[in-house]
């Protein structure tokens, strides 16, 4: 399970939490615009947008959680299992397996509005990538420096790209039924509320807060997606981009996952593995990680986007305690 945002202030910022039980050693990478890529169902690809995102590295080919380009889009890929449906080759259409489609996207396409043309005639194919890495059921979020955020949906009634007004995707269920679960939360304000129950009465309003009293805070993707649109939509706006990174790792680690909270099998448990915020203006990555609280950074700028190789850097570290005394 896993929760990504979109967060708008003086730059547009992008990214997840990635909720798993399970380490495929995942790394910070960077893509470089003359790395080929040799797709499935598609002609190779031997220049394209340069990325940065974090990924698995197998037989080395990025297998992508979530990235973004040197233009300014981003997707990130989240769980969906149930709904989610790939289809067999179709004749006449622009067959993507779905571990391709991050890579694709991201080296063709500026924007969401290109995204949707691209999809016009698509479909997100069943095929592996190897036995290893059967095909993942994934929905996606993507967004661009306009501020604007879309969602793709691969089930059994075909492909669907939805406008996403709240800049939020966590799981199931489908997108629509996200957003329809919003009306249950209307009334829930950061503010004190309002006495409506008995008006002519002086209820001692006991506790601060009591305007989130019914927000809810599950583990699920339901609850964590209430609760990423509420927070995220009345975050603060920062002056400047350490305060923006800070106020984007404060509405993430609101819906994170602590370990021993969600047993998926006995016990076993999903944890929020890492937090990634990524700058669509300036290309610059930032991270934390269970084990490490501390916010590292890296800048896909300062390395050779011109080059053929993958670029690799170590996601997962140990705790960085700043002694003081």
């Amino acid at each position: 399970m896993c929760t990504s945002i979109c967060y708008t202030s003086t730059d547009h910022y992008f990214g997840r939490n990635l909720d798993y039980e399970i380490d495929y050693g995942q790394k910070v990478i960077i893509v470089p615009r003359n790395y080929v890529f040799n797709y499935r169902d598609m002609p190779a690809q031997k220049s394209h947008y340069a990325f940065i995102g974090v990924s698995v590295v197998n037989d080395n080919y990025p297998l992508l959680c979530d990235a973004i380009n040197e233009k300014g889009l981003g997707i990130a890929g989240l769980n969906f299992q149930g709904p989610g449906y790939y289809f067999p080759q179709i004749k006449g259409k622009k067959n993507i397996a779905s571990f391709e489609l991050i890579p694709y996207l991201l080296s063709n396409c500026e924007s969401t509005a290109e995204v949707k043309e691209i999809l016009a005639d698509a479909s997100i194919s069943n095929v592996s990538f190897s036995s290893n890495y059967p095909a993942a059921d994934l929905h996606w979020i993507l967004s661009d420096k306009t501020g604007k955020s879309i969602v793709v949906e691969s089930t059994k009634s075909g492909l669907h790209v939805y406008d996403n007004p709240v800049n939020v995707l966590t799981n199931n269920p489908e997108f629509p039924s996200q957003l329809t679960k919003l009306s249950d939360y209307v009334d829930v304000t950061p503010s004190n509320p309002k006495n409506t129950l008995v008006p002519n009465v002086d209820v001692n309003i006991y506790s601060r807060g009591l305007g989130t009293h019914h927000l809810p805070g599950g583990m699920d993707s339901s609850s964590r997606f209430v609760k990423a649109a509420f927070v995220l939509s009345h975050a603060p706006k920062g002056k400047d981009e350490v305060e923006n990174v800070t106020n984007y790792f404060h509405i993430l680690h609101s819906v994170e996952q602590a370990k021993g909270l969600d047993e998926v099998e006995n016990n076993r448990y999903e944890y929020t593995m890492y937090t990634d915020c990524m700058n669509l203006d300036k290309g610059i990555l930032y991270f934390t990680t269970y084990d490490n609280n501390r916010i590292n950074a890296v800048d896909m700028y300062k390395e050779n986007l011109d080059a053929e190789d993958l670029i690799c850097y170590d996601l997962f570290k140990k705790q960085d305690i700043n002694y003081i005394s």
